[in-house]
């Protein structure tokens, strides 16, 4: 392809090295329609004859064709996909196909085909959150009104609904998405025309090129648009945020599998047995997407790394853009799917979560909050007194709600018997009805609020 400047072929070692076709060989569907739009172009405006735009075009469809039975080649004398399409191309139509390169260069033609492969990664993840995002709906609907504790530092500490506790990961989901689409649009320009780096002399039309491939028009620097990966960082920073979401809903499942919790049952499908301890019911699923955070998030860092301090334009250190994008994508639906199917099969053991739920004073804020509101203690003085009933029921073995009139009107005379009206846990939830609590009906609000959403955006 460019050895005219060579005397000699490169070493085993540089040819392998210098080569990206095991990997980037993902991206032929993308760089065929990049072709056929450019050489689609080339015709329009005049640069290559018609009859050779006219064989280019059915050429490229033979050698998608062959990509649809048997894939790109391994071949490091190709180096790429690029290459190795052209090569593919020469070998339907001889001598035209070198026409097909005209007014561009694989700087703009990788750059127009990663950015067609995000893209595309992009639309696969929000198909996925949407799912995602349906199972969390269903499953807080069902158990909108059902108690469970809520924990600080994981201490019981007041109680909220599993319905409540399920909307919190749709938020984070939804703010996933909204991530993700936001990535979209910014990266939603086609540097194809931007050739090797300064743009091209020929007449080409970069506004059809980019209208034919989707586009919402051409990028505005030819430096820039070579030598710009914020749109595959901008992916792996989504991917990176949606992990981390992920990875805490995955061990808020391992922890309330256990026996301890006792808060969920997942379902064969989505656990594993041991080798030697025929009892156990492991949640390796759940721990799987809990440590593909953690690559997920080395693949954002090892992009920046490898975009620092790169001087314009391109550099062949760019060539490792694409595996860290690549490993992430595939990490990412793998770990969205393990959990959709988590969630839409757990059977909630929302017996035993009401049981927790009741046994650690955790209405004692609402015993706080009785004091300031019915008997008027500034909060810090209310907060004092509850501490020392909470202190007194811990020494009887009662609950809150359980303990005798006379024992809380001897820690202050000002707690009468309407207090017993706030101290279950039914009522410290129902009690929770401003805007974002955990009140039932409040959570029956916000799930109808998430499937209006949902449906606008289908």
């Amino acid at each position: 392809m460019w050895g005219g400047r060579f005397a000699e072929g490169p070493s085993a070692v540089m040819r392998e090295i210098n080569a990206s076709i095991p990997f980037d060989k993902r991206m032929w569907r993308q760089d065929i329609a990049a072709s056929k739009a450019h050489a689609t172009m080339l015709g329009a405006q005049g640069i290559v004859a018609a009859d050779d735009v006219a064989a280019i075009l059915a050429g490229l469809d033979q050698v998608a064709a062959d990509y649809e039975r048997g894939g790109p080649a391994d071949d490091l004398a190709l180096e790429d996909i690029h290459m190795q399409t052209e090569a593919r191309l020469t070998d339907k139509i001889g001598a035209a196909a070198g026409r097909l390169h005209t007014a561009r260069s694989r700087n703009d033609q990788v750059a127009t085909d990663f950015r067609l492969w995000v893209r595309d990664a992009i639309d696969e993840v929000l198909g996925a959150l949407d799912s995602l995002q349906d199972a969390l709906l269903a499953r807080a609907e069902q158990h909108a009104g059902d108690v469970m504790p809520g924990f600080t530092h994981l201490q019981s500490a007041q109680p909220v609904t599993l319905g409540h506790h399920l909307m919190a990961y749709h938020a984070m989901v939804a703010r996933d998405a909204s991530r993700f689409a936001d990535a979209r649009a910014r990266m939603n320009r086609c540097p194809l025309g931007a050739a090797a780096l300064a743009g091209t002399g020929f007449p080409i039309d970069r506004d059809a090129t980019a209208a034919a491939l989707g586009f919402d028009g051409p990028t505005a620097n030819s430096l820039d648009s070579v030598s710009d990966r914020d749109f595959a960082i901008d992916y792996l920073a989504s991917a990176a945020q949606c992990a981390l979401h992920l990875s805490r809903l995955a061990e808020e499942f391992v922890l309330w599998a256990s026996q301890p919790f006792g808060f969920v049952a997942l379902s064969d499908q989505w656990s594993t047995g041991s080798s030697i301890m025929p009892q156990k019911r492991n949640p390796d699923a759940a721990e799987l997407v809990r440590g593909h955070s953690g690559r997920i998030l080395g693949c954002q860092m090892a992009l920046m790394v490898t975009m620092k301090g790169l001087p314009l334009a391109y550099s062949k250190d760019m060539q490792d853009d694409k595996p860290p994008v690549f490993e992430a994508h595939d990490l990412l639906g793998l770990s969205i799917a393990a959990m959709t199917g988590m969630i839409e099969s757990a059977t909630f053991r929302t017996d035993r979560m009401r049981a927790v739920a009741d046994a650690g004073f955790a209405t004692a804020t609402d015993l706080a909050d009785w004091l300031v509101r019915e008997a008027g203690l500034p909060f810090r003085e209310a907060h004092h007194v509850t501490g020392r009933a909470v202190a007194r029921a811990e020494a009887l073995g009662r609950k809150l709600e359980a303990m005798p009139l006379a024992e809380l009107t001897a820690i202050d005379a000002r707690i009468d018997a309407r207090v017993f009206d706030v101290l279950s846990i039914d009522a410290s939830v129902a009690s929770r009805r401003s805007f974002g609590g955990t009140a039932p009906d409040r959570v029956r609000e916000a799930i109808a609020a998430g499937r209006a959403l949902r449906e606008k955006r289908a």
